[in-house]
């Protein structure tokens, strides 16, 4: 099946997923949290769109595994594996913050190859699949222009319960607050490479993140006309943990200055 006819599929699921989660923030009950470790929060709706989610994708690819954040199923596919976080941002969620979003990424043997990122409250579809450009609400999407980091607004991630690099963390906090337009901390990685694809922000930092919270996103930036890296500079980002995403021009930049906190 061609990757243009999977990916319209994903997109509607991604999109009922959502709705779903739209309904629910309307009568969520906070008492109905679990936590999974120290500030690592989930509910019962994460783990029931992930339910949706992975029973309307076995009809698109029946013989694809699941690599899912809620581990609702483990079953991994000899050449295709979906990559799902069914609720990015769960704590703004619960919070009632409205910034949170469905992300699906489909992988082919060691290979990202399409990506779906819907934001719930925007209303807003993020998708791309190799070889062709990233789309928006069905609108082509590319990466920002800006070729230095004093004229561009970074995005980043805070830790939440990885504490041991805070300090360098600060410390490249701060560094980048001075020379740059700002920084932002939305609260959902899948958003903030998404909103680097089409160059809401120049570039997003961050460390300690999982596959399915940035594997869509991944994509979505790449066919937009960016590029992801490890903090030294590889291309290894599921492995290492480390991601900087930019819109090519300024990765240089950016990388010296993350390589003096994060050797």
């Amino acid at each position: 099946m061609a990757l243009t006819n999977i990916a319209n599929q994903v997109i509607e699921i991604a999109k009922q997923a959502g709705d779903f989660i739209r309904q629910e923030r309307k009568t969520f009950d906070s008492n109905k949290i679990e936590y999974k470790g120290l500030n690592d929060m989930v509910s019962y709706v994460d783990k029931t769109a992930e339910r949706i989610i992975v029973e309307d994708l076995r009809k698109v690819l029946p013989e694809a595994g699941f690599i899912t954040e809620e581990k609702t199923t483990t079953t991994i596919g000899e050449r295709y594996n979906w990559i799902i976080d069914p609720l990015d941002g769960t704590t703004n969620f619960i919070h009632g913050l409205p910034a949170f979003s469905v992300s699906i990424a489909l992988k082919e043997y060691d290979e990202l190859v399409l990506g779906v990122v819907y934001e719930i409250n925007q209303d807003e579809c993020f998708y791309a699949w190799k070889d062709a450009p990233a789309y928006l609400n069905g609108k082509e999407i590319s990466v920002s222009k800006n070729t230095t980091v004093a004229t561009s607004l970074l995005a980043t991630g805070f830790p939440y319960y990885d504490f041991g690099k805070q300090a360098a963390y600060i410390e490249l906090f701060a560094e980048l607050m001075k020379s740059s337009h700002g920084l932002r901390r939305i609260g959902s990685a899948a958003v903030d490479l998404a909103y680097t694809a089409c160059g809401r922000f120049d570039a997003f930092y961050e460390y300690n993140l999982n596959a399915w919270d940035v594997a869509a996103g991944i994509v979505i930036v790449k066919q937009a006309g960016g590029q992801v890296v490890n903090f030294k500079g590889g291309s290894e980002v599921l492995e290492t943990r480390e991601l900087l995403a930019t819109n090519g021009k300024i990765t240089e930049e950016l990388l010296t200055s993350i390589q003096k906190y994060f050797k």
